[in-house]
């Protein structure tokens, strides 16, 4: 049997600086994906552009128009995308609020992925049936969606919180692509990886601490099987039996808040983050 399982499909990987995202795009290039990488680190990103035979794609989710500048160079590079793996995001410490005025782990981990997927939406259609991946977690089940204020403005962000908001939205997102895009092919699915032992919470103080201490080791899983659960949907790809679904790792229909299926979420989260990002 050939290793070349993904022969013919083009990718895109986001948060491909490090970690898990690295790890997905080496290893979809080694079996015969055409993979495209972008992560907000030059210095680190280019390494793993090498490695999979790419130019890099140096984007910040904190700049929204870095996003808009980076779906622009991937239409230029690609005529059409087999899979996008949504896989940037971490956790911010809630105080610092983004350079276009958000809360950012609304924004960095909802809000650009948002943007960056509605304007490659024809570029996924173009490749007739398409799948896009978003890196959820298990956090999801901390979250809580308040449509009327997304960015905290009436309550207070606490950061763990605010980042399994984040995730939650993740798998809202994923729900509002199966609704809407069907006509064009294209299917979605959330996966949360598992405790992966990376760079994870760099950008918190409190989260990096925890992920540096030496019990970390005992609780968390390797690189390379936290992007285990990636690289297996990435394979699968388009398929209707997990479109619209969310795994914990290789387990489809993992423990999900009880937002998760809202209706009115799903919905309204939609509109009120194209009106944020000026597609509505």
């Amino acid at each position: 049997m050939s290793d070349q399982t993904m022969a013919g499909r083009t990718v895109l990987v986001t948060g491909a600086s490090d970690g898990i995202g690295a790890e997905t795009a080496k290893v979809l290039a080694q079996r015969g994906a055409t993979v495209h990488v972008t992560g907000r680190s030059a210095d680190k990103l280019r390494p793993v552009a090498e490695a999979v035979g790419t130019e890099p794609l140096v984007a910040d989710f904190s700049r929204l128009d870095d996003v808009r500048r980076l779906a622009e160079q991937v239409r230029e590079r690609v005529g059409s995308l087999d899979v996008l793996m949504n896989n940037a995001g971490g956790t911010f410490a809630p105080t610092r609020t983004t350079h276009d005025g958000h809360e950012p782990n609304f924004q960095v981990n909802h809000l650009a992925p948002f943007l960056l997927t509605n304007l490659l939406r024809p570029t996924l259609a173009a490749a007739d049936r398409s799948l896009v991946v978003n890196t959820s977690s298990i956090a999801n089940l901390v979250g809580k969606v308040v449509l009327d204020d997304l960015d905290y403005e009436h309550r207070k962000a606490r950061e763990f919180a605010a980042y399994g908001t984040g995730k939650l939205m993740n798998i809202l997102f994923t729900r509002g692509i199966t609704d809407r895009w069907a006509d064009d092919g294209i299917a979605s699915v959330a996966v949360h990886p598992g405790p992966v032992g990376s760079s994870f919470g760099r950008d918190s103080w409190l989260v990096g601490l925890l992920y540096r201490t030496p019990l970390a080791r005992f609780a968390t899983i390797s690189v390379p099987d936290g992007a285990a659960p990636l690289i297996t949907l990435a394979e699968r790809g388009p398929d209707p039996e997990i479109n619209g679904r969310y795994f914990s790792r290789f387990t489809i229909d993992g423990r999900e808040n009880k937002q998760a299926h809202d209706r009115t979420l799903i919905d309204g989260l939609w509109e009120r983050s194209a009106e944020l990002v000026g597609l509505a």
